[in-house]
């Protein structure tokens, strides 16, 4: 099979001629369709991201069809069409599984990092961290669904129910489906881009933002929450002041760069910031069953697999609005 494959972080991938994998007794082999380019892919090719397995195929957003199963397989049949996520095993045992955080497993095995991703005609998967996808998602344009629909959607419900006006920091992958989902719901989204970038406040005001501007100024409105997806620490002290009392600062990245002080004031009045970290199954569970319904559209630019070092760095230059997805030839 064809694959692209990550040896040394800070290098480029290497196109190259890989044996099909053949399915655990609990895996089933699944031929992909597509690919989403996620920025923890950068992360984890830029060295960012600690000890991946090497050498590493990434990807993590991969949306195919199961084509072959494991002796124990009992859940898929040839055909099905499956969702694979950041999330590719837990162990189901320690204290994080226990408690019902397996997004915090101390064993845990991530697809595109420790395990096998799906820059590659074909990859494996545990049947159990698998999603069927509903109709509406089974073309290769929903591919950002498996990660920035799965990461964005865990954010958002970190947010109290009665949260009406919502920041999106950093407006891309993550942010413009957020927003279609959260104003299906009868929220407000108010959406900060890069200043200056007044072709993504555009963009953001199409999917279904209130307001649109740049990172550096507040809303015309205090907001009861905000969601950070650009991976800029800087913008917690900004995000504090945009917030009202109570308010909630949500930072939805595995990476980030380092926080600068700021003011105690800034986050007293009950104020609170929150890190997400993964996903659990069952958010991919629900929010697969949330937008079953929704007619999500995703913005994006589709690359050949053979293109996926130009794809990340379109996307690490941010010149891509929404997301990049590789499609299989």
């Amino acid at each position: 099979m064809k694959a692209m494959v990550l040896h040394e972080v800070s290098k480029p991938l290497q196109r190259e001629q890989w044996p099909v994998p053949q399915p655990a007794p609990a895996e089933i082999l699944v031929r992909v369709v597509a690919c989403g380019v996620c920025r923890t892919d950068l992360h984890v090719v830029d060295g960012e991201l600690p000890d991946p397995l090497l050498p590493l195929i990434p990807g993590h957003e991969i949306i195919g069809r199961v084509e072959a199963l494991g002796t124990d397989v009992t859940r898929w049949q040839v055909g099905d069409w499956v969702g694979i996520p950041w999330l590719g095993y837990t162990c189901g045992h320690c204290v994080y599984c226990q408690k019902g955080m397996e997004n915090l497993c101390e064993r845990a095995l991530f697809t595109g990092y420790t395990r096998q991703g799906g820059y590659a005609e074909y990859t494996v998967v545990h049947q159990d961290y698998a999603f069927a996808l509903p109709k509406n998602c089974r073309r290769p344009e929903m591919a950002p669904l498996l990660c920035a629909g799965l990461i964005g959607f865990r954010s958002y419900r970190m947010i109290r129910s009665s949260a009406r006006r919502i920041g999106l920091y950093g407006f891309g992958a993550a942010a413009h489906i957020l927003t279609q989902i959260a104003v299906s719901q009868g929220k407000e989204i108010y959406a900060f881009t890069r200043d200056g970038d007044q072709p993504g406040q555009r963009f953001a005001r199409r999917m279904g933002a209130s307001w649109a501007g740049g990172s550096s100024e507040l809303p015309p409105v205090k907001l009861d929450a905000a969601i950070l997806f650009a991976p800029v620490g800087a913008l917690i002290p900004q995000a504090l002041q945009a917030v009202d009392k109570g308010g909630q600062v949500i930072c939805g990245g595995i990476h980030m760069s380092d926080i600068p002080s700021f003011p105690y004031r800034w986050l007293w009045e009950e104020r609170s910031i929150q890190s997400v970290a993964n996903l659990t199954r069952e958010d991919g569970e629900t929010f697969f069953q949330t937008i079953a319904h929704i007619p999500i559209h995703t913005e994006v630019s589709f690359y050949p697999l053979h293109q996926a070092n130009h794809a990340l760095a379109d996307l690490k230059a941010g010149r891509i609005k929404g997301a990049a997805v590789l499609k299989m030839e």
